[in-house]
């Protein structure tokens, strides 16, 4: 960081392998040092709305579309701006009044809810997200981004937040979970991990790259829906060292048999652990996050499973929803017995997740043959199932 001429003082930053280079006026430097509380808030806004922030934004906005950056992503480059303005060590609320400004600037609609001591920074979005509060404004829904900040665990009902409301976007665009690309990650920064699993007596071992920067980009990820998260890509260079090997060892099997490899693959290449026990609460984890973490429970190993399908053979699938469990079902090209009908199209359960008996394709753990289930995501392939 330097200043200019202009003594604009300039941020130079890596973002997960891309230089950022933002330059920031005087006047973008806005204290706050007040009482939490509307009348401060509103305060600060008025005062950075009367800011040269429009070449912040515009760089921020410019490097998002050179980029391809999904909202998820975006707003982590809006945390890593406002980190090197306002570091949030500092002063917390000033630094989230940066994000809530930056986001608003960017195009989405974002409120803040006060309390005496808490700022909670809101952005609408038309997604379910499972883990985090929200609220309803003039019919939209606005979920938090910054529960994680206080310990995921703020009593609604005895502490009192009164809503913060300014001008929103002409035309703002909704907040979307969704990631359709992770970051060209430097190729230096990747590690290899051995994987190790016996499919019928014989040994396998991969060498997979993996980036630890994976985990950063979760670690504050909500539960989304099944859609949204079983469909996260791999990073370009953990899937080029992961796919192509598991093409080489199917491309001579049976479409069953192959399914049946990639099965046992994603069943017992991992250590199983639930979610309480590792994380404290439920998390979902994409493809490649369990690739890179040393345990996983079933729907992680539904999740990765389901990737490796979808990419390698592209066939139809559902997702199978029971009370304690998450499975897979694969529609194969060829029917074999005990398929589960859906929607008049027949499929097969795969059980990605290791049990106590040996379950073959097609067979159920028979706890579950009288238990309810729900199907929670549908995949249908909208191209020609790769051979």
């Amino acid at each position: 960081m330097f200043a200019n001429a202009q003594n604009h003082r300039v941020f130079h930053f890596d973002f997960y392998g891309n230089p950022v280079n933002v330059s920031v006026a005087p006047s973008f430097h806005v204290p706050y040092t007040s009482s939490l509380s509307n009348q401060s808030v509103q305060s600060f806004y008025s005062a950075i709305s009367s800011s040269e922030y429009e070449p912040i934004v515009e760089a921020l906005t410019s490097f998002r579309e050179q980029h391809q950056l999904d909202d998820w992503l975006y707003y982590q480059l809006i945390r890593a701006t406002a980190e090197r303005i306002s570091p949030k060590a500092e002063n917390y609320h000033r630094y989230t009044l940066y994000k809530w400004f930056l986001l608003l600037k960017s195009g989405y609609a974002s409120t803040l809810s006060v309390s005496e001591n808490k700022l909670l920074l809101y952005v609408q979005s038309d997604e379910a997200v499972y883990n985090i509060p929200g609220q309803n404004l003039n019919g939209k829904n606005y979920v938090c981004l910054n529960y994680h900040d206080y310990n995921n665990n703020i009593d609604f009902s005895k502490e009192q937040f009164s809503k913060l409301l300014v001008d929103v976007p002409a035309t703002p665009k909704p907040f979307s979970y969704k990631i359709n690309r992770l970051p060209d990650f430097d190729e230096d920064s990747y590690e290899d991990k051995e994987l190790r699993f016996e499919y019928y007596q014989t040994g396998y071992n991969f060498k997979v790259k993996l980036n630890r920067q994976v985990k950063k980009i979760f670690a504050n990820y909500p539960v989304v829906e099944y859609e949204s998260y079983f469909n996260i890509p791999l990073s370009n260079e953990t899937y080029s060292s992961l796919i192509p090997l598991l093409k080489e060892n199917i491309k001579r099997k049976s479409q069953k048999d192959g399914i049946d490899y990639l099965m046992r693959f994603t069943r017992y290449a991992f250590l199983f652990e639930t979610d309480t026990k590792v994380f404290g609460a439920e998390k979902r984890l994409s493809p490649e996050q369990t690739l890179l973490s040393e345990y996983s429970d079933c729907e992680d190993r539904a999740a990765l499973f389901f990737y490796l399908v979808k990419e390698i053979y592209n066939l139809p699938m559902i997702v199978l929803s029971y009370p304690d469990h998450i499975t897979i079902a694969v529609g194969f090209d060829k029917p074999i017995k005990n398929p589960i009908v859906y929607n008049g199209n027949a499929y097969w359960v795969c059980e990605p997740t290791p049990q106590k008996r040996d379950l073959r394709v097609g067979q159920l753990l028979p706890s579950l043959r009288k238990q309810p289930y729900e199907v929670v995501y549908a995949y249908h392939p909208s191209a020609v199932a790769i051979k």
